[in-house]
């Protein structure tokens, strides 16, 4: 029995998966955007926005809600992989401070990988929901408003990663509402800069490689 999916629905869930394994690594460092402070893995955490948004777009709620459910199979497989070549021995002949370096980026916490499943899962799913929500009917006024949608969806969704994903894992640490608050304005501010954007350019692609005129 042969099982046919959409060439858009194939290609978008592939480079999915690869952005929930990626997004943990780049959250290592901060980059300076503007007056800005943030963790490099909002860049790929706004990509799984953006493509969870057009597969809902061009394939429906159920299965962009489908998709957020398979990546967490890549980002426990990846978090798995890495307690495996932590637990390792290392190599004689390897550099100490490669080795360092290496140990530095990837053991994360087992809290803070817990805050990171719990935030995805949760505002990955809230994204989906809420952009599907403001579609409306599917010949009505606020379909066409794309750029509208994928923006608060984005947006909300955003805010409630930080929420959870802060609290979780740095709660009882130290104060968290200044790191709190400034990542939330940076995460709102970069998605409402990149996402509307993004989004047109990936129902485009998508459209594309299913053979379907690009509007």
């Amino acid at each position: 029995m042969t099982i046919s999916i959409p060439r858009s629905l194939f290609v978008f869930s592939v480079l999915y998966g690869g952005m929930t394994c990626v997004a943990g690594v780049l959250g290592n460092k901060q980059v300076s955007v503007g007056p800005l402070a943030v963790e490099a893995g909002i860049f790929a955490f706004l990509l799984l926005v953006v493509l969870s948004s057009a597969v809902a777009e061009l394939h429906g709620k159920d299965n962009a809600n489908r998709l957020v459910r398979f990546g967490f199979v890549p980002l426990i497989v990846a978090i798995l992989l890495f307690e495996l070549v932590l637990a390792l021995p290392a190599s004689p002949s390897m550099e100490p401070e490669r080795l360092e370096g290496f140990q530095l980026v990837l053991a994360q916490s087992p809290r803070l990988m817990l805050a990171g499943i719990v935030a995805y899962g949760v505002s990955q799913t809230l994204n989906v929901t809420i952009f599907s929500a403001l579609r409306g009917n599917a010949d009505g006024a606020a379909s066409s408003m794309l750029w509208l949608r994928s923006a608060v969806a984005g947006v909300l969704s955003q805010l409630v990663d930080s929420v959870i994903f802060i609290t979780l894992a740095f709660y009882g640490v130290f104060p968290i509402g200044e790191l709190l608050l400034g990542q939330m304005l940076a995460k709102a501010a970069l998605s409402i800069v990149l996402v509307p954007i993004l989004i047109y350019v990936f129902v485009a692609i998508g459209r594309r490689l299913d053979g379907k005129p690009v509007e």
